[in-house]
């Protein structure tokens, strides 16, 4: 079976999402054949690099409402995240622009460490306040996950490297629909919008396990009762054609 997940690292409930995934996974009792792929989703491409302002000024600018609403709103949210295990420092946080964090994943993904770098990307941005839109930042991450530290500034000062596959996990989400993160896709077939109980994930990943193992059922064309020019059980039936 497999998930793709899109989401973007300054998107709250995409951590929060990724963890009701993994709760659900954990009590899933075929988890070991379950592939998860995280793929790239900007929810601002235009976004500026952490210029100084707070994640409170920034979401109340967005969204047209005074600082103590934005405050309250970021509350809320880091409540839901304590829910599931996670300590969000929303005081402290860096907004910054997302592309080269999505690039580094991709280079990771090459090295088979998407996934490591994910969650540490994600810890890095909302545990531990750091800017995921420097440069040496990204890169101690990366050596984190087991990555070399030249190879990966050489990745992030090229500015095409992996730019292309970033382009085209955003070009896939546009041709599912998908305008909002985190977004969760199930064999192709089913999906999850946002950061759902994880009884939903449970839920879903039953139903595709279920349909996939599910034992196809043929309808036989040929008319029954004739004799087939066929082999079974080490016997073969030759038809007769004088009939």
């Amino acid at each position: 079976m497999k998930i793709e997940v899109w989401s973007d690292f300054v998107c709250p409930f995409c951590y929060i999402g990724k963890r009701r995934l993994e709760e659900a996974l954990a009590q899933f009792s075929f988890r070991d054949q379950v592939e998860v792929e995280f793929k790239s989703f900007e929810l601002d491409p235009y976004s500026p690099k952490y210029n100084g302002k707070s994640i409170h000024e920034v979401l109340a600018k967005k969204y047209g409402m005074s600082l103590d609403q934005a405050k309250q709103a970021n509350l809320n949210v880091g409540q839901q995240a304590a829910n599931v295990g996670l300590t969000f420092h929303f005081d402290s946080m860096k907004p910054t622009n997302t592309f080269d964090a999505h690039r580094l994943t991709k280079f990771a993904k090459t090295l088979k460490k998407e996934g490591k770098v994910t969650e540490k990307l994600l810890y890095a941005y909302f545990s531990e306040s750091q800017d995921l839109g420097d440069h040496k930042t990204l890169a101690e991450i990366a050596v984190a996950a087991g990555i070399d530290r030249e190879e990966t500034l050489a990745v992030l000062q090229d500015q095409s490297a992996f730019a292309n596959e970033v382009r085209l996990d955003e070009a896939e989400a546009r041709k599912y629909g998908i305008s909002g993160v985190p977004y969760f896709v199930f064999n192709q077939k089913f999906a999850i919008s946002g950061a759902q109980p994880t009884e939903m994930f449970s839920n879903a990943l039953q139903k595709a396990w279920q349909e996939e193992s599910a034992t196809p059922i043929l309808k036989v064309l040929s008319t029954e009762g004739t004799e087939d020019a066929s082999c079974s059980d080490g016997n073969c039936i030759i038809p007769d054609k004088k009939k």
